[in-house]
């Protein structure tokens, strides 16, 4: 039994070390998000929900969610390219792969948990009807992307 445990852990580092060898990354992007993005371009989905996002016909959308995404896209080497909607069309492209991160000052109770993967809350509210913690949206499984766009968050807004 000792030799079964003894074979099982040294397959399991030689499954590490391959791993590691190849340059995978864990935890990874099936869609490879992250390594398109890096020098390259974020596409990142707008609803208008002031102050957190606001549209202007004219221009990028502006607020604080758009300003934490530019920077996030900055540390990646990364353009931005900026889609406008309903939360309905941004989470469908969201779905179809079309975009890589949705903003619109949503919050933790998001309905849209079925159809994107969610940051931790970076960012709490008080208002009149409790607490209220804002999350930025992810397409589902890309889950490298998700864990640094969460870092950021946290040494940005020390969430």
């Amino acid at each position: 039994m000792r030799s079964l445990h003894t074979a099982l852990g040294g397959l399991a580092l030689l499954a590490v070390a391959a791993l590691s060898g190849c340059g995978m990354h864990i935890p990874s992007d099936p869609h490879g998000t992250v390594e398109r993005a890096e020098n390259g371009t974020l596409r990142v989905g707008a609803t208008e929900n002031p102050p957190w996002v606001e549209l202007d016909a004219a221009d990028d959308p502006t607020g604080a969610e758009p300003e934490l995404l530019t920077r996030f896209a900055d540390e990646l080497g990364a353009e931005v390219a900026w889609t406008t909607g309903s939360e309905a069309e941004l989470m469908s492209a969201l779905e179809r792969g079309e975009l890589d991160v949705v903003v619109g000052g949503f919050l933790d109770d998001t309905p849209w948990v079925e159809r994107g993967a969610v940051t931790r809350p970076y960012a709490e509210e008080a208002t009149e009807h409790g607490t209220e913690k804002h999350v930025i949206i992810v397409r589902m499984g890309e889950n490298r992307l998700l864990t640094e766009l969460e870092t950021f968050l946290h040494e940005e807004a020390g969430s």
